[in-house]
């Protein structure tokens, strides 16, 4: 229980905080009275390539701010309860995978927001879900289809000029591409532990035996040495 509730306030904190980020900007921008639009992703520019880092933070008004904040914080705090071990990863390969992205395809205008960020948590959280095929995984994918899955799909479709659909459309492309490259990540029942890509062999060909009704996996890596992991699951020894 204590372990639930730790995964649940590493999410409330770095999704707080992240969002807090936003806000400060935005509160920035208006007490100076500028425009941070030009910060944005403007595609095939070497000046606009800055905002592959700064674009996702800049909003246009707070209704564009507030639209964002809410699923951010929603779908940070799920990602960090159910993928704990592969969260930090997955939150900044979404960010920065694609915002290259935008700037690579899309048209040449500049991109702000954070929409392409929602996009990814959104799109990572479903096909992860069906790729696993495990129950917290599939839970949780299917409340984000009940949850997102309408506006999802409309904002991909080309159509208002002034909506980044480039940057909705490859957000939803980086999710899929980190639901299929930590597809491989291991959740342990009982536990929600993951042994990355790495380890998956040695996990599959790894000996299992109960003591105290824990079991402990063993196995030698490259280097000579030996290490011990212990899962509270249950298994036939083998």
């Amino acid at each position: 229980m204590e372990k639930e509730i730790l995964k649940l306030k590493q999410g409330v904190r770095f999704a707080f905080g992240f969002v807090a980020i936003l806000w400060m900007v935005k509160i920035v921008e208006v007490a100076l009275a500028v425009d941070f639009a030009p910060l944005g992703i403007y595609p095939r520019s070497m000046l606009g390539s800055v905002g592959i880092f700064t674009g996702p933070l800049i909003h246009g008004d707070f209704i564009h701010l507030l639209s964002n904040s809410i699923p951010i914080l929603i779908l940070t705090i799920g990602l960090f309860y159910f993928y704990k071990k592969v969260a930090i990863k997955v939150f900044f390969l979404l960010y920065f995978m694609t915002g290259i992205w935008v700037w690579i395809a899309a048209r040449e205008a500049f991109h702000i927001g954070a929409s392409g960020l929602v996009y990814g948590l959104i799109s990572f959280m479903l096909f992860s879900g069906f790729i696993r095929r495990d129950i917290p995984s599939l839970s949780i994918s299917f409340a984000v289809m009940v949850l997102y899955g309408g506006n999802m799909v409309y904002g991909v479709i080309p159509g208002n000029p002034e909506i980044s659909w480039e940057s909705h459309f490859l957000g939803m492309l980086a999710g899929l591409f980190c639901a299929i490259y930590f597809k491989n990540a291991v959740v342990i029942a009982g536990k929600n532990s993951f042994l990355e890509d790495k380890d998956v062999d040695l996990f599959k060909t790894a000996n299992y035996f109960t003591t105290n009704k824990s079991f402990k996996l063993q196995y030698r890596p490259k280097k000579n040495t030996r290490r011990t992991y212990s899962y509270n699951i249950y298994r036939k020894k083998q």
